[in-house]
């Protein structure tokens, strides 16, 4: 059953430019999504706009105290990137934890939301990053219960056919969640993270 609820992901070929980045979210959107996450019952802190640098800032972001699961190393983030980073923790990793591999998430492991960069692997002109904007969240680990840490790095192509599926069952529902989500099979760049980007578009690799 949570397969085939999680069946569903965008286009795999490769794009001829980096992922594209969204306008600003207007106060409106953001004032719409702070609701939608006191619906899901989610803890956050609004944040301040401000700019950081050319082609960088913070718009329409927040600061995660608790979405129901732990999370590490996380920082500022647009809050449509909080919405669909709690779902899919909450909705899509933690019963896929469970049911596959049998223990209760304990925690998510990020590399972090927001930095003031250009995207990296990609050919064609230089193009700053969904993380410029905190728009993008990059996993690294998930750690259950059982004591196990299930790293993207190590465990992508691990021999346990359960733990792949573990690892494929939630990029594939990352893929509903997220416009932009590339993995290990992109390029060399995300060897070791899942990069999580609300930037709706439909690429999943």
């Amino acid at each position: 059953m949570l397969l085939a609820a999680l069946a569903a992901c965008g286009r795999t070929e490769r794009p001829t430019t980096a992922p594209r980045i969204t306008e600003a979210p207007g106060v409106r959107e953001t004032q719409r999504c702070f609701a939608d996450l006191r619906a899901m019952g989610v803890d956050f802190q609004p944040l301040p706009d401000r700019q950081t640098g050319p082609g960088c800032g913070l718009t329409g972001t927040v600061k995660l105290l608790d979405i129901g699961v732990p999370t590490a190393n996380l920082g500022a983030v647009r809050c449509g990137e909080a919405r669909a980073f709690a779902g899919w923790a909450r909705n899509g990793v933690a019963p896929a934890a469970y049911q596959i591999l049998g223990s209760e998430l304990s925690r998510i492991v990020s590399m972090g939301s927001y930095a003031c960069r250009n995207t990296v692997g990609t050919s064609g002109p230089a193009r700053r990053s969904g993380h410029a904007v905190a728009n993008a969240i990059d996993v690294a680990t998930f750690e259950l219960k059982d004591g196990r840490r299930i790293s993207i790095q190590r465990d992508w192509n691990s021999p346990d056919a359960d733990v792949r599926r573990f690892l494929q069952t939630i990029h594939t529902s990352a893929c509903r969640r997220f416009g932009t989500v590339l993995s290990p099979d992109y390029n060399a760049a995300h060897h070791d993270h899942l990069h999580l980007e609300d930037d709706r578009t439909s690429f999943c690799r």
